[in-house]
C-alpha cells in the first residue's frame, strides 16, 4: 500500500515563496508520473502542476510562471516550487499520480496566503 505524504505548508505573505514535499512511502511506479493537486475551501479539487513526460511538465494557466514542479529521482520526492504566491492560492496541496489518480489520497499540506 502506497501513502503518500505531502508537507512543506504553511501561513505566508502575498509575494512570499514556499517549497512543498510529496514523498510517497511504499513502491510506486514512476515519480515522473506524479503531479500537485489543490483544494481551496468550496472548490473541487484541481489538478495545478504535473510531469507529462519524463522531460516535460503542464501547468494550469493560474500558476504558470509561478509555480515549478520538480523532482529529486535518488530521494524518490517530488517538489512544488511556489514563488509570488497570491491570496487565491490558498488551499489544501496535495500529491498523486496524474494525469489519472490512482493513489488513494494523503492528508495534503495546508497552504495559507494573506494578503
Amino acid at each position: 500500500q502506497v501513502h503518500l505524504v505531502e508537507s512543506g505548508g504553511d501561513l505566508v505573505q502575498a509575494g512570499g515563496s514556499l517549497r512543498l514535499s510529496c514523498a510517497p512511502s511504499g513502491s510506486i511506479l514512476s515519480i515522473n508520473t506524479m503531479g500537485w493537486y489543490r483544494q481551496a475551501p468550496g472548490k473541487q479539487r484541481e489538478l495545478v502542476a504535473h510531469f507529462t513526460s519524463a522531460s516535460t511538465t503542464d501547468y494550469a494557466d493560474s500558476v504558470k510562471g509561478r509555480f515549478t514542479i520538480l523532482r529529486d529521482n535518488a530521494k524518490h520526492t517530488v517538489y512544488l516550487q511556489m514563488n509570488s504566491l497570491k491570496p487565491e492560492d490558498t488551499a489544501v496541496y496535495y500529491c498523486n499520480t496524474s494525469p489519472m489518480v490512482l493513489l488513494p489520497w494523503g492528508q495534503g499540506t495546508q497552504v495559507i496566503v494573506s494578503s
